[in-house]
């Protein structure tokens, strides 16, 4: 880890989702409904969502690119899961030297719309933190595509 703060090196982002918020984790933690959303562009497919949804479970996810050889893929372990208001589980990318980072989703009721709130952090650096802010900006809006 460089010499920056833990605030330079963790993520947050909010956004709002016309659903209620069991239909919203459901999103988060059905493999079928991961496949649906869960890549930066609209064009791109989630060809692996694997979901054992317990602490202590696993989970593997793989984006791809349209004319993408293979799919990028993350893992890691579930540490907490509060249904329907909070995941917490660890993310490493597999086949690539990065390190094991943590994210936190809290999912707030608001009168049957849902606010998600996604902390990332353990970054080893800001550009490692952006690079991830890009592509949690682009998942978000594949799953804000779901409840339009």
């Amino acid at each position: 880890m460089t010499g920056e703060s833990l605030e330079q090196t963790t993520l947050v982002l909010k956004r709002t989702f016309a659903a209620p918020r069991e239909k919203v984790f459901r999103a988060w933690t059905d493999p079928a409904e991961l496949k649906r959303w869960f890549h930066v562009e609209a064009e791109w497919s989630t060809p692996i969502a694997e979901v054992e949804l317990r602490v202590g479970g696993k989970y593997r996810l793989g984006m791809q690119a349209p004319n993408a050889p293979t799919p990028y893929v993350v893992g890691g372990v579930f540490h907490e899961i509060k249904a329907p208001e909070k995941l917490v589980f660890s993310w490493k990318w597999e086949g690539q030297d990065s390190e094991e980072t943590r994210v936190t989703i809290l999912f707030r009721d608001l009168n049957g719309s849902t606010e998600v709130e996604l902390i990332h952090e353990k970054f080893p650096s800001s550009e490692e933190r952006d690079k991830h802010g890009h592509g949690w900006a682009g998942c978000l809006q594949q799953l804000g595509s779901l409840f339009q």
